[in-house]
């Protein structure tokens, strides 16, 4: 008995939840590039090849039509680059202001604010990374029912975080290479 209460009371919260303040949890795809992104979805020489990687986190939402509704979320992404992957962990923190513009249907911007965790370059040792804490910009629509949502987002950072690349085989180079990447990014949310 005490087991079926607690399973309605949760269902009870969930199922309203998504309408107002609360909290809950996300993940989801990202689509990301370093440099271009525009380029690297057509593969020229010079930028990588977009991959997905994944992010799993925790959001908050203050407010009902208008909304503040801060993240924190890991992130591990890979750009492929023709000498190897370069695989980045970090820490995502965006903080959107939405509307709801139509019935299920909002619109969000804000900053996006990354700390770099670790960053990998096969086959090559990074050194001089500008910088850990970088600052960027989140734009994007989602569809919210009940205490599901799901949201699609372009993420570009304000400025490049560029880091020097020393290869270990001496007949490729690669001189410097940006961190801070440009990304399409899909999430599922629950809100609890």
């Amino acid at each position: 008995m005490g087991f079926s209460l607690f399973f309605i009371i949760i269902f009870t919260l969930t199922a309203v939840a998504q309408n107002g303040t609360g909290f809950g949890v996300k993940a989801g795809l990202n689509y990301n590039a370093n440099g271009d992104y525009f380029n690297s979805i057509s593969n020229t020489s010079d930028d990588p090849t977009a991959t997905i990687g994944y992010h799993i986190g925790v959001f908050g939402k203050i407010g009902d039509k208008l909304y503040i509704k801060p993240e924190i979320m890991y992130t591990k992404t890979t750009s492929e680059y023709i000498v190897g992957d370069f695989n980045l962990k970090r820490i995502d923190a965006p903080v959107l202001v939405g509307i709801e513009v139509l019935g299920p249907v909002s619109v969000f911007a804000g900053p996006a604010f990354q700390y770099i965790l670790n960053s990998d370059f096969e086959n090559a040792r990074i050194s001089n990374l500008e910088n850990d804490f970088t600052v960027g910009l989140n734009f994007g629509i989602g569809l919210n029912f009940d205490s599901f949502g799901i949201d699609l987002r372009y993420e570009r950072g304000f400025s490049d975080n560029e880091a020097n690349i020393i290869l270990n085989n001496s007949t490729v180079s690669v001189d410097r290479l940006d961190t801070r990447q440009n990304q399409l990014i899909l999430s599922l949310s629950v809100k609890l």
